[in-house]
């Protein structure tokens, strides 16, 4: 029984990394401003990461989000508390695609090791010609009412 809740952990290791080191790629960290000095590791920090739309050209979306700094924080296995924010904008023109799913995953933020993530979702108001972009906060076991939202108007 002890080789089955082994095997069982070491899958749900793997997948954790895979899902960490995947959803890693898919933004870039803008900075970080630190909120709370810790004597031990890193320091609290709010972090500024922009996310490109893969599939709507000219549009950026900025979050910010509270990370856990301390010694699991250093090591990256402290949970990082469910407190961000959303902003999204257009460089240029905004041309939405006929053929753009009314909704799809557009990128996420790991905020704990294995079981906790930041998941930013494009629906698309054609009624309005506006790209509609919603932050919200993941676990594996339980999910968390916290949630931002910005808005884009097409051209």
């Amino acid at each position: 029984m002890k080789y089955i809740y082994a095997a069982l952990a070491t899958l749900l290791i793997i997948f954790g990394l895979g899902f960490w080191l995947f959803h890693g790629s898919s933004h870039d960290q803008i900075g970080s401003v630190s909120t709370n000095f810790r004597l031990l590791g890193p320091n609290d920090k709010v972090v500024v990461q922009r996310f490109d739309d893969p599939d709507v050209t000219n549009v950026s979306c900025y979050a910010s989000f509270a990370q856990t700094g301390g010694v699991a924080g250093g090591a990256g296995v402290a949970e990082d508390p469910s407190q961000f924010a959303l902003n999204c904008v257009a460089h240029g023109a905004v041309t939405i695609p006929a053929s753009l799913p009314d909704q799809a995953e557009v990128g996420a933020i790991s905020a704990s090791f294995l079981f906790k993530h930041f998941v930013l979702t494009r629906m698309v108001d054609r009624q309005n010609n506006t790209l509609v972009y919603v932050l919200i906060s993941t676990k594996v076991l339980t999910g968390s009412p916290a949630n931002a939202v910005s808005a884009v108007p097409g051209s």
